[in-house]
């Protein structure tokens, strides 16, 4: 059950409302100080900031974006805060546990204020990214992704501040919530990894039967280009690609005036589409029903099989395994970084193996229940990321109580069932979890 504080106060900062009345209100720069420490040399770890934290990059295998000059970056000790303050859409914060470098135009910022607990403000400070309460103290273009948190709107942002040792209650008890979610999360993740390497098995089964050919991928696909009639006030869907055969997902709808320069394709069901840029890192996928009639861009080769020949199911599945992504590797050429584009005018050219179609038609099935536990699986993790997120920002502001909660000392064995049941509770204390941008 819920429970709420006894009493409440204005909080004076519209993103948090009403506080517990014995909590405060503080401003960024009585708790943290900026600091700005050019490193001046190389022989530091690079770190990058991602949404899922600080991590020491790879400068030598030539894999990602690059900097011409490490010495120019700024120091960053283990213990201090990192925070991409140029991208507030997509950008993030977290606490170094190294010692390194990392780039000029991110924040590096220390705790001054021994009276707050570092992991409370942690909490508060991804939220803020998460449900970009930031991005309403931004500059610049945030269409072109440049949308910049100031100094001194950082400086001057307001936080809520309960008693010390209340934060740390706090991050006891998000701690062990957010592992048992996180915990749940991986074992829907690990079933379906466990799911699609049976159909990687069973495709490699069935190249290796008898009566396979091997035939120009020409022959039994051909590149298609399905242009739209660009209309400025008509609302399309572009699509993206993950890498590792993970499929591919909607990017927001967007009126046909603010599509950009490229040119754009219509997508039907049954298409496989790869990745220009990404192809070698496995980004192929199968277009579903939900996909038809969504658009790609010109950097999004498009294939469209024969049906009496080969079978969409086992051409996407083909590409996905060692024999396929071995001629994504090869026909994706370059040396900057991550740039590495496909060449799909040579790829077609390639012999494939091409079992008898009643062969292949044994994935059409496999791939289909595949895709059904995938959307199932996606569902129940996106259901458990929203709750996450909902339980997190209540917390931290002060809309629970969680003093008194005494955490569990056996933390294994978590099911849906038990989240599901926290969920209703949620619900029938009255107060749905929302994000608070809604």
């Amino acid at each position: 059950m819920r429970i709420k504080y006894s009493y409440y106060r204005d909080s004076s900062i519209s993103w948090v409302g009403r506080i517990p009345k014995h909590w405060e209100t503080k401003r960024l720069k009585y708790i943290f100080r900026i600091q700005k420490r050019i490193a001046g040399e190389l022989g530091y770890n690079v770190l990058s900031i991602t949404q899922h934290g600080i991590k020491v990059k790879d400068i030598t295998s030539g894999k990602g974006q690059l900097a011409m000059d490490y010495s120019k970056y700024q120091r960053i000790y283990t213990g201090e805060f990192g925070m991409n303050h140029m991208d507030l859409l997509t950008g993030y914060v977290d606490i170094s546990k190294y010692d390194g470098v990392i780039s000029p135009d991110y924040r590096v910022f220390s705790q001054i204020d021994n009276q707050s607990d570092k992991n409370y403000m942690l909490r508060l400070l991804q939220m803020c990214y998460k449900q970009k309460i930031f991005f309403a103290e931004g500059q610049g273009a945030a269409q072109l992704g440049r949308w910049r948190m100031p100094s001194d709107n950082f400086k001057n942002f307001l936080f809520p501040v309960p008693p010390k040792q209340e934060q740390i209650a706090i991050s006891q008890f998000l701690n062990y919530k957010v592992a048992k979610i996180n915990r749940f999360v991986q074992q829907k993740r690990q079933i379906l990894a466990l799911y699609t390497e049976r159909r990687k098995s069973l495709t490699r089964n069935i190249i290796n039967s008898k009566g396979v050919k091997y035939l120009r991928l020409n022959s039994v696909a051909k590149l298609i280009e399905r242009p739209i009639e660009r209309l400025d006030n008509d609302i399309y869907t572009p699509i993206g690609v993950f890498n590792k055969g993970r499929g591919l997902f909607h990017k927001p709808p967007t009126l046909g005036k603010e599509l950009g320069d490229s040119s754009f394709y219509y997508l039907k069901k049954g298409d496989v589409i790869l990745s220009g840029q990404f192809a070698w890192e496995g980004a192929v996928a199968l277009v579903g029903i939900n996909d038809d009639g969504c658009v790609a861009s010109h950097r999004y080769p498009v294939l469209d099989c024969d049906l009496s020949n080969i079978a969409p199911e086992y051409l996407f599945s083909l590409f996905t395994i060692s024999e396929g992504h071995l001629l994504l590797d090869y026909h994706s050429r370059g040396a900057a970084g991550r740039n590495r584009p496909l060449n799909p005018r040579f790829l077609i050219k390639e012999k494939i193996p091409v079992p008898e179609i009643s062969l292949q038609k044994e994935l059409i099935e496999f791939v289909r229940k595949e895709n059904e536990l995938k959307t199932l699986i996606n569902r129940e993790i996106a259901l458990v990321e929203e709750y996450k997120a909902a339980l997190i920002a209540e917390v931290v502001t002060g809309k629970i109580d969680v003093r008194n909660y005494a955490i569990p000392d056996i933390t294994e064995g978590e099911t849906y069932e038990e989240l599901e049941e926290e969920l209703s509770i949620a619900a029938e204390d009255g107060e749905e979890y929302e994000t608070l941008e809604d």
